[in-house]
């Protein structure tokens, strides 16, 4: 219990109380854990490919091909990939993409420098071991070898680990567009695309950069449930299960709302679909916006563009933001009256 209680500190802990799950615990690791550089996410991705291979035994030559591709697809879009003033590794991915080095070497590199410090990091989120941990670490002939645990093994048998990849990826492009943005945090602004499903901001005389998918950015912070029935979502195209992405708020009288954005960050969440149809343009049951405002403040927690985002739109502290969003579901009711809630609605974990 006493690394557990290490693990769970701040809105962490509201992230992981009621659910200490496998996939809530891979999700803390992503969306929580310290962000010095985007290695962590290159080795999550890894992890789950490497995965399909029905191994439980992976060395740092598995690894080293995936663990590398993914760096360099990054750094084709964005040059800073950590907040280190320099690193060999990252040298060595930019001479492979300038065509200076070739592949043979490059992997090479990824063996000798790449996994220095993520193999002992990834496992932590606010200096404590995750309880359950996804590999232990072992050597053979001097080399670090990885053996896949039991946890990670029922995490790959588990619906949500199809999400995985996504997320990873979406958290990713989160992370790197805040260190590769030239714009004062204090004035960032995510926008969404409601045609493509897309964040995106706008900089350099209105030139429109994307950044993620919305359901793959939001889908983490609600451990892959509909955020009112709890149901299992998918934000996989094509899946049956495809969430949809929902205005808790409604969009319908945004007007009424200026110069607050009703379309905001603050305001999305995903939705099975049955239940966002159900749910049409009516204001959910009060209980439900305590349940947004713990979703928002995961996301300020988790830092970068999103975070800083929601705090411009809502508030600088926490009971701003609660404020907020009373006065803003209040001025909804004032419009709809009607209160909405689901016919399904399963024990909630956050």
């Amino acid at each position: 219990m006493r690394r557990f209680n290490a693990y769970l500190t701040s809105h962490t802990v509201h992230y992981q109380v009621n659910d200490p799950s496998l996939e809530s615990q891979w999700r803390a690791l992503i969306l929580f854990g310290k962000n010095s550089a985007t290695y962590k996410f290159a080795f999550a991705k890894s992890l789950l490919e490497l995965a399909e291979r029905e191994t439980t035994t992976i060395t740092l030559t598995d690894l080293a091909e995936p663990f590398s591709r993914h760096l360099v697809e990054h750094l084709r879009l964005h040059d800073k990939q950590g907040s280190a003033g320099s690193s060999k590794f990252l040298t060595a991915c930019r001479q492979y993409l300038a065509g200076t080095l070739p592949l043979e070497r490059l992997l090479q590199q990824t063996e000798q420098l790449g996994f220095v410090n993520v193999l002992d990091a990834f496992q932590v989120v606010h200096n404590g071991l995750i309880p359950q941990p996804f590999y232990e670490q072992h050597r053979v002939n001097g080399k670090p070898q990885l053996t896949l645990t039991d946890h990670f093994l029922r995490l790959k048998e588990s619906f949500h680990f199809q999400n995985l990849p996504q997320e990873a990826e979406a958290r990713w492009r989160l992370v790197e567009t805040a260190w590769n943005l030239q714009v004062s945090p204090n004035v960032l602004e995510v926008e969404y695309d409601e045609v493509q499903s897309m964040f995106f901001i706008e900089r350099n005389l209105m030139r429109r950069v994307n950044i993620t998918s919305v359901r793959d950015a939001l889908n983490g912070y609600q451990k892959g449930k509909c955020f009112y029935s709890f149901q299992d979502i998918s934000i996989v195209s094509g899946s049956e299960q495809l969430c949809a992405v929902d205005h808790f708020l409604p969009h319908l009288n945004k007007r009424a709302h200026l110069p607050a954005n009703i379309n905001g960050v603050w305001n999305l969440v995903l939705a099975d679909r049955a239940t966002n149809g159900a749910k049409g343009a009516r204001v959910p049951a009060l209980r439900f916006l305590q349940r947004l405002h713990q979703r928002n403040e995961f996301f300020i927690e988790s830092k970068h563009p999103l975070a800083e985002t929601i705090i411009n739109q809502t508030g600088a502290t926490s009971e701003r933001r609660r404020q907020f969003l009373l006065k803003h579901y209040q001025l909804a009711l004032d419009y709809s009256i009607h209160q909405w809630q689901p016919e399904v609605e399963l024990p909630g974990s956050f």
